[in-house]
């Protein structure tokens, strides 16, 4: 991880609408059941606080965060599964966090796929803990899956 925190080529910046089409790469690449294209340019017009993570000229990550009446919801926060792995979506999540605090947020809480065992590790380390469950909130092929609901006082 350290690589990437040293890594002069990797920045964070707010999304903008020309980052769509990059972006929806990556989520595609990610996710079998990707946002679409129209929820991202929503997001970004309703003014959630949406960032890129880009390594030189390639975007490879993206967040999308809601805010409100002291509460933050990460609503999608995704790195290309080449990228993986590298620290980027540690960096990534300690942005958003630290933008929900700047928007006066106390509490900032998640979902994720119960499968999902290393999202639930990276939260965790940065000190998110479980709070409640969602039955079968993720469409996963013929069948749903579970969503872990998670939260962080900040």
């Amino acid at each position: 991880m350290s690589a990437v925190l040293d890594d002069p080529m990797f920045h964070l910046r707010p999304m903008r609408d020309s980052d769509i089409a990059a972006v929806m790469a990556v989520e595609l690449r990610a996710y079998p059941h990707a946002w679409t294209e129209g929820i991202f340019r929503d997001c970004i017009r309703v003014g959630y606080q949406c960032w890129v993570a880009t390594r030189g000229d390639d975007l490879v990550g993206h967040a999308v965060m809601s805010v409100a009446v002291g509460e933050a919801h990460l609503l999608n926060i995704c790195i290309d599964p080449a990228s993986q792995r590298q620290g980027l979506g540690r960096r990534l999540l300690r942005r958003m966090l630290r933008c929900a605090g700047e928007l006066q947020a106390d509490t900032a809480y998640l979902e994720v796929r119960a499968g999902n065992v290393a999202a639930q590790a990276l939260y965790e380390s940065q000190g998110f803990v479980q709070v409640g469950q969602r039955r079968d909130y993720y469409p996963a092929g013929e069948a749903r899956e579970d969503a872990l609901v998670y939260a962080k006082t900040l």
